[in-house]
């Protein structure tokens, strides 16, 4: 199985002995001996994949890199967060995921308004099995821990990524900003009740619920 690791915040190194991985289309900066890079059409796994992509417009284009060596990827000098599944979903917007295991499922999971909000659709790719998986983020991301007893609100264009067995939906009336005299600001977040981690990066996109 092919080996992640970062080297510094924002280059991630993948070493291969025959391996494989699904990388995101064009992240690759540098690899060291002898690697093949293929495109993946539509980003996801077979002709389903392909299909729901292009219904749901959740786009994601990647491309498999397969060698022996090591490959270095990096995304506009993005933060990058290491994530090891064990049989856990990966729940991550396309944008922010830059490496996966090929033994990774990628798929998609309809979200409903939260997509939306975010400019990405009303889909998001999901990481399925075995293996580590690279995300990305506009500076150093957090993971919060969500606990029956500890829901967690989150901005739409702060959330990058969540796993475990989490319900999400949107709650509004209250603004972040409004308790600091500003008057634009998301005009809902989202709520995550269950168990499970979120990824959070310190830096918004820009979503519907700020013009609301």
């Amino acid at each position: 199985m092919a080996q992640f690791r970062l080297q510094g915040s924002k280059v991630l190194a993948v070493d291969m002995a025959g391996d494989a991985v699904k990388a995101k289309n064009g992240s690759m900066v540098a690899y060291e001996g002898d690697m093949t890079f293929k495109k993946m059409t539509g980003g996801g796994d077979g002709l389903r994949g392909m299909v729901t992509r292009r219904l749901t417009g959740e786009q994601m284009t990647v491309m498999e890199v397969k060698g022996h060596g090591t490959c270095y990827f990096a995304d506009r000098a993005s933060e990058i967060n290491l994530v090891n599944l064990q049989g856990e979903t990966l729940y991550v917007e396309a944008s922010n995921l830059l490496c996966t295991d090929s033994a990774l499922r990628t798929g998609t999971s309809f979200t409903g308004l939260r997509g939306a909000s975010q400019g990405n659709g009303l889909f998001t790719t999901t990481v399925e099995g075995t293996g580590q998986a690279a995300i990305l983020s506009d500076g150093t991301a957090i993971v919060l821990r969500v606990t029956p007893q500890t829901p967690l609100s989150v901005d739409p264009g702060a959330y990058i990524a969540h796993t475990g067995g989490l319900r999400q939906h949107f709650q509004s009336g209250v603004n972040f900003r409004t308790f600091l005299g500003e008057g634009s600001g998301e005009a809902f977040q989202i709520r995550f009740e269950g168990d499970g981690l979120v990824y959070v990066q310190p830096s918004e996109r820009t979503t519907f619920g700020g013009d609301v």
